[in-house]
Formats: C-alpha cells, sequence, structure tokens
C-alpha cells in the first residue's frame, strides 16, 4: 500500500510548466530594470547591486544591495502554477509577519511595502517588499547529512554530534513556543486592523488546501468560503474531513490504483470524518480555544543561523493561521528533516528514528519553556513538552485502531475490509458509485484544473506567445520557399534521369524491330546486323544516360541544390 496519495500528473505537468516559464522572463533585463528601479524608489534611492536570489517553492525573491550603507532590500513576488491563492497569500503573511513582531521575540524582516498584482512592476504578482536577513547558514544545511547532493532531498546527518542538534532543536523549539503564546478567539488568517491591532476575518489558507486544487485538482469552491472563520476545532477538523472526501472524489488522475485501492481510501475518509463529527479527535477542554498560530511551512530551511548556530531569522509565513491548539501540541514532522511518506526504508523506520530524536527535541523544548517562565513570558500549563500528541498510511496505521479497535488481520491493505460494517447503505452505495467512475476515468487522461485567474493570465499569455512564434516561423518557411523558387532537389532529378534512359531504350527496341521487319521485308540486312545495331544502341543509351546524369548532377553543383 502507498504511503500517500499520488498528485495528478496530468496538473503537475502543467503547474510546472507555468511556473517554469514565468520564472523563465527574469532573464530578460527588460523584466528586471523595472524591478530594480521600483526598489530604489522605495530605498530612496540607495542600492547599487541588485541580483535575483535562489528562488523557493512558492516564490522568487531579488535583492538590492548597498554595501557601503548596510542596506539590503528584497522584493518577493509569487509564482504563478505554484500559488493559487496569490493576493490572499500575500494579505494572510504580512497581517502575520506584523502581528509577530508586535508580540513575539521572534526575528523577524521588517515589512517596507506590499502590493497587489496591478500595483506590481509590469503586473507580475501580488508582492512583499522587506528587509533582508543577513546569515551564514539555515538548520536545514546544519542538520543535513554531509555529502547529500544538493538536488536530493536531505536527511538528518546519523552521525551528527549531540550537543550540536540540541543547539540546533533548540533554536527551533524556541521559535514554536513563541508562536504558541498569543491567543485567538477564532481558527482562520489574520487581518491587520489598524496598527495595533488584528483580527481573525478570513478562512485558514493552508499549503495544503493550496497542494489540493494545484495537484489534486480539487475544484477552489470546494474549500471554505474565503470569508469563513470556526469559532470550535470539531467544526473545522470536519470540514478537514469533508475537503479529504472531496478530494478523492474530485482528482481526475492518479488518485486510485485499483477498485479495492478505492474502497480503502473511501472508508479511511469516511471514518475519519465519523470521528471529527463525534469530536472524538480533539480535547473537549479545548473545543472553544484558545486558538494559537500554526505555521505549515516553518520548518529547518526557512529558519537562518549565524555562524555560531544561533538564529538570525525566520522567514516565509504565507500558510500560518490560528489552528486548534493540539496542532501545537504535534511534535514538527521535521526533525528528520525527511518526511515519512518518502522515508528510504519505509514509515515503521521513520517511526523508530523519529520517537529517538523526539526525545531531544522534547528535552530542549522543556529547557526553552524554563527560561520562558523565568522571565515571565510563559505560564506553567501553556507548556508545549507535556500533552505533545502524534492519511492513508498514517489513517490505517495509527489512528483506524486507536479509535475503532484491532482488526484481525495485521496487513493495513486488508483492514479496510473489516470496517466496511462502520458504514451504513447509503455509504455503500456511494462508495460503489465513485469506484465505478474511478475504473472509468482511468481510461483517459484529461487537465480538470481549477486555477486562479493569475495562472489562467499567464497561461494565455504563453499560448499566445506561442502561436505568434508558430505563425512568425511558418511565414520564414513559406518566404523561404518563394526565395528557393521552383527549384527540384537532384533526387528527382536522379529518378527523371534514370526514367528518360528507359524509354529512350525502349524507343530504340521499338526502331531496331521495325528496321527489321523493314528488312526482311526489303531483304538489305542480316540478323548478325540486327544484333550489332541493337548492341550499339544500347551502348549509346548507357553513354547517352551517363552523360545526361552527369550533366545533371554539374548543373545541381553550381545552383547548390541539395536532395
Amino acid at each position: 500500500m502507498r504511503t500517500r496519495m499520488c498528485p495528478d500528473d496530468v496538473a503537475w505537468e502543467q503547474a510546472e510548466e507555468t511556473s517554469e516559464s514565468w520564472l523563465a522572463q527574469f532573464r530578460d533585463h527588460d523584466i528586471l530594470r523595472p524591478i530594480a528601479y521600483f526598489l530604489l524608489d522605495h530605498n530612496g534611492g540607495i542600492g547599487d547591486d541588485f541580483a535575483i536570489l535562489k528562488k523557493g517553492a512558492y516564490n522568487i525573491s531579488l535583492r538590492l544591495k548597498d554595501d557601503d550603507k548596510h542596506v539590503t532590500t528584497i522584493i518577493r513576488l509569487s509564482q504563478p502554477g505554484a500559488v493559487f491563492f496569490p493576493e490572499e497569500k500575500a494579505l494572510n503573511e504580512v497581517a502575520t509577519m506584523r502581528f509577530l513582531t508586535d508580540k513575539t521575540s521572534i526575528p523577524i524582516p521588517f515589512i517596507h511595502y506590499s502590493g497587489t498584482k496591478k500595483e506590481c512592476p509590469l503586473e507580475l504578482s501580488p508582492f512583499i517588499v522587506m528587509d533582508y536577513i543577513e546569515h551564514d547558514t539555515k538548520v536545514y544545511d546544519a542538520l543535513n547529512t554531509p555529502g547529500c547532493p544538493i538536488e536530493e532531498a536531505g536527511i538528518l546527518d546519523p552521525a551528527i554530534d549531540q550537543d550540536r542538534l540540541e543547539l540546533l532543536y533548540g533554536q527551533v523549539a524556541g521559535t514554536l513556543l513563541q508562536l504558541s503564546i498569543p491567543s485567538l478567539p477564532r481558527i482562520g488568517s489574520l487581518s491587520q486592523i489598524d496598527d495595533f491591532t488584528w483580527e481573525v476575518t478570513r478562512r485558514p489558507l493552508s499549503m495544503n488546501m493550496n497542494e489540493l486544487v494545484r495537484l489534486g485538482t480539487l475544484p477552489r469552491s470546494k474549500l471554505p468560503n474565503p470569508h469563513t472563520t470556526f469559532t470550535t476545532s470539531s467544526s473545522y477538523l470536519e470540514a478537514l474531513a469533508d475537503i479529504n472526501i472531496e478530494h478523492l472524489a474530485y482528482q481526475r488522475n492518479d488518485s486510485v490504483e485499483s477498485a479495492d485501492d478505492c474502497r480503502r481510501k473511501f472508508i479511511a475518509r469516511r471514518l475519519f470524518r465519523k470521528l471529527a463529527r463525534d469530536k472524538r479527535l480533539s480535547n473537549p477542554s479545548f473545543e472553544k480555544g484558545p486558538f494559537k498560530l500554526w505555521c505549515d511551512d516553518l520548518r529547518p530551511a526557512n529558519v537562518l543561523l549565524h555562524k555560531n548556530l544561533k538564529i538570525a531569522g525566520v522567514i516565509d509565513w504565507e500558510f500560518t493561521y490560528a489552528a486548534p491548539i493540539e496542532f501545537s501540541y504535534a511534535p514538527p514532522w521535521w526533525l528528520l528533516i525527511e518526511k515519512p511518506e518518502y522515508w528510504p526504508e519505509g514509515f515503521e523506520d521513520w517511526i523508530r528514528v523519529f520517537d529517538y530524536r523526539l526525545k531531544t527535541f522534547l528535552k530542549v523544548m522543556k529547557d526553552q519553556e524554563d527560561i520562558e517562565i523565568q522571565r515571565g513570558r510563559l505560564k506553567e500549563d501553556q507548556r508545549l513538552s507535556g500533552p505533545i500528541f502524534a492519511f492513508d498510511a498514517i489513517y490505517w496505521q495509527k489512528i483506524d485502531t486507536r479509535f475503532f479497535g484491532p482488526t484481525a488481520t495485521e496487513n493495513p491493505e486488508e483492514a479496510w475490509k473489516e470496517r466496511l460494517d462502520l458504514l451504513d447503505e447509503k455509504e455503500k452505495d456511494e462508495m460503489e458509485q465513485l469506484v465505478a467512475r474511478k475504473l472509468e476515468e482511468m481510461n483517459t487522461r484529461p487537465l480538470a484544473w481549477d486555477p486562479d485567474e493569475y495562472t489562467v493570465a499567464f497561461r494565455q499569455q504563453l499560448k499566445r506567445k506561442r502561436e505568434e512564434a508558430d505563425k512568425e516561423k511558418a511565414k520564414a518557411d513559406e518566404e523561404k520557399v518563394k526565395a528557393d523558387g521552383d527549384t527540384i532537389p537532384a533526387r528527382y532529378y536522379m529518378l527523371w534521369a534514370n526514367m528518360a534512359r528507359s524509354q529512350r531504350r525502349l524507343d530504340i527496341a521499338e526502331k531496331v524491330e521495325a528496321d527489321k521487319q523493314k528488312a526482311e521485308a526489303d531483304g538489305t540486312h542480316t540478323h548478325k546486323d540486327e544484333n550489332n545495331e541493337v548492341e550499339n544502341k544500347g551502348n549509346e543509351t548507357e553513354n547517352s544516360g551517363s552523360l545526361e546524369t552527369h550533366t545533371i548532377s554539374d548543373k545541381l553543383a553550381a545552383t547548390n541544390l541539395s536532395s
């Protein structure tokens, strides 16, 4: 059994092509120049070194630097094809960063200015202009196995020094602790009301939502309304369960491998929703809050370090929202860098190694909590280290038996058959209808996509450019044909020469036969003479044909014709 549902490869290909084509335009100085001038204007004319920083998964950043004045500013743009909610993402990130700057001690880039796509130079994308945080390395690089190729996914160095590991884990533990201190009354994304006021007014836009629409072909309409927030943990978890069910139904390609695979995924998602509806996935004590900020993308690559491995800054806050407090209690998946679904030795081995490293993380988390409690910033009941608790392999191996009891089989691929009785007749009928549709859909592979308007606009622009390029090529080909005139390639001349030679031989043979008949009538030629004439005529034909061929070849060489 695969540990995860595969993305739609057709959608993935379109998303990658869109993103790569959009990024390629930054090789053009006509694109870069307006951006550089835009940054100069906001910097008061300060800056003499403009460069493109390495692109991320969702954004590209361009830097303007002035070494003399020690000023470095960047502009951050969202990539069409990678981000399907660009304006909403930018609004959320700006509000979150300013909130964290005001309410916590997390080192975050200072935001100078932000704007919509229409306010951006050349209307490229929604943007954020912020300070660049100078740093020497990242937690990711410091944790990674030495010598790991840059193009391969990293993995925690198995021989890492314990003191070094505690220092690195401690930097991130402190950030997570700071993130958990502010309490919010609703689940959702922040909006900035004024300089000192923030409220939860929009849906909790998560990285998973973006990816389900981008690579899971989930219609945008199946997500919570942009202005939806949640007042209870169970209502939010039920909404997530509904999204998982809709995802299975709407992903057009690569969602299932067989009829039984479809049934297994259907049952897992329906039972998960049942748990959410029965309020069994959340702690009743925290049903109505407090809710804490949670960042989907808080991972080692986004935590910047100085040479002494102390934290320099934390970046990439776009998928941050107020969430159930249980999210904050969950141990971070990145302790081993690699995710469980991609772990080389499999899910169970990931769990084994993770549990071992988790002990170190909890130790440094407790140390950070003690420091914050001594400073008066944290209360004893706000500790994260105590209640930390742990979708297809994870459901069947970790969730199912916890809530529905053990199964007779230990094989997670077969366990679903023992859970059929937990579905009512309507659900069973819906499952079989879905199975039939999914098997039918496996016969074709169309693109079923619901991208944002900016991605659509860029793809249309890309299509027009390609059509114009095709027209230009066709026009050039047509002009070349006209310039060449009615010339005929050499191979056709050779064919014509051979045909002409054969025809002349036939003509000569007919003439010989006619002369023979005439000679017999006149009695003036002998049989030997006739044979000599045929032989001589034949030689003449061969020589004539060779002469004709050479003549044509010479002409071809002289006129630069080619086959």
